[in-house]
């Protein structure tokens, strides 16, 4: 799986850009997707607007972590892993017995962005099972991120050379297209574009930035996510009816350029 948004769609999270020698050594899109082609045989790809795609091999598929790709109404999907409460999530949903793990994927973001008042952290908590999915709403413009709480899927992200924000199951890739500015999705986390990472076990604490220095404590040589047990997120208090859950189902937006604001670091060679 592969999924490059420009920077301007992804807002990626800056922490990925501080290790030493990143970007300047990272490919563009068009040579990701290049490199991506020719490490496989059989590619799916979806090209978007503006030079954003979303691919995905089908070679060597896992039993344990199948993969799909699914588009419905201008949503597109990749899924990988399995859901062990399929069944349930269809009737919760009103779908098909034939609609896949993908498809319900959709539907949950679909009830997120329509239906309102859904906390995202209580809509993604009832996905039960090993997954890995991305997520692009073309109208919106809305990137949505998620893995399951054990990291049971493989999923990386990383910046490409112009700044695209790169997604990927294959490591090797990745290191190939985002050099040392990358790292391991966290488990048990959301990331949506505007709102940044949320975990969805603990919707109220802090997902901070851990940057992994080398050596001789020079340089730093990646950068590692987690959720922050000590401490959590200012949170309005919920007044009134439930629509005002609505406001309230992510913490603010994350302001580049508000200090205060920024995700903590730690620093651990």
């Amino acid at each position: 799986m592969l999924a490059v948004f420009e920077k301007s769609i992804s807002n990626p999270p800056e922490e990925l850009s501080l290790p030493s020698l990143g970007l300047e050594n990272s490919m563009n899109r068009e040579e990701i997707l290049q490199t991506f082609r020719s490490s496989s045989t059989e590619v799916t790809v979806y090209n978007l607007t503006n030079g954003n795609f979303m691919a995905l091999s089908h070679d060597d598929t896992s039993y344990s972590h199948p993969r799909s790709i699914v588009v419905l109404d201008d949503v597109f999907c990749i899924f990988i892993g399995t859901l062990v409460n399929t069944s349930d999530l269809r009737r919760h949903y009103g779908l098909p017995r034939q609609a896949t793990e993908a498809i319900v994927v959709v539907e949950a973001y679909k009830v997120l962005r329509d239906r309102a008042p859904y906390p995202i952290d209580q809509v993604i908590k009832d996905l039960q099972g090993n997954f890995a999915f991305v997520l692009f709403d073309a109208n919106s413009g809305t990137l949505f991120i998620s893995r399951d709480r054990n990291g049971s899927v493989e999923l990386h992200w990383g910046l490409a050379g112009d700044g695209s924000l790169v997604f990927s199951n294959h490591s090797n890739i990745i290191k190939e297209a985002c050099s040392k500015s990358y790292g391991p999705f966290p488990p048990g986390c959301i990331f949506r574009n505007g709102s940044g990472l949320l975990s969805f076990d603990h919707p109220l604490n802090k997902v901070r930035a851990i940057t992994h220095k080398d050596d001789d404590f020079e340089n730093i040589c990646g950068v590692s996510f987690q959720v922050d047990l000590y401490t959590r997120i200012p949170s309005i208090p919920r007044s009134g009816s439930a629509s005002n859950w609505a406001d309230q189902e992510s913490p603010p937006p994350h302001d580049h350029h508000d200090h205060d604001d920024q995700i903590e670091l730690d620093f651990i060679s």
